[in-house]
């Protein structure tokens, strides 16, 4: 009679605690995902007005979006999570073109933009950088970023 009891008490017991929470005391290694086109302040700088597909797609790699019904836009986004962070770094970037095939502007996570846009810097790091504004024969050079961007960062914490 007491053997069923006590079977019954090991059983609920050992049900419980497979449902509660255990302390990682050793944690386990989980990997860094990187997803998307990874775009450099250096490859942005060379982006002039007037440019054709190919010769944006030569700078900035195939885009990630081409859509159907946006023909003239190309998104570019790049997604990073390192393994042991809950938090993922986005970027998001797009080329437009008009008709003919031509670079007019871009929009997105840009760094760098003219030398106006320096005093104000929107909270949403979102920028929009006029080409037309440029000379096409690439004289004037953009101004350095102002922070170091994330393989500069990466390659400091490891020491290079």
């Amino acid at each position: 009679m007491i053997l069923p009891r006590f079977a019954t008490g090991i059983l609920v017991l050992c049900t419980l605690s497979a449902c509660s929470s255990v302390p990682h005391i050793v944690t386990e290694y989980r990997i860094d995902v990187q997803q998307g086109n990874v775009l450099t302040q250096e490859m942005v700088a060379q982006l002039r007005p007037g440019l054709t597909k190919d010769q944006v797609r030569f700078i900035l790699g195939t885009p990630v979006l081409v859509d159907m019904f946006h023909a003239n836009r190309w998104d570019y986004f790049y997604w990073f999570k390192k393994g042991n962070s809950r938090t993922a770094e986005t970027r998001r970037f797009s080329a437009f073109f008009d008709t003919d095939g031509k670079l007019v502007r871009v929009t997105g996570d840009v760094v760098a933009a003219g030398p106006a846009d320096a005093e104000a810097v929107p909270e949403t790091r979102l920028r929009e950088i006029d080409l037309g504004s440029l000379p096409a024969d690439g004289s004037t050079e953009l101004p350095p970023p102002d922070e170091p961007g994330l393989f500069s960062k990466m390659l400091e914490s490891v020491g290079l």
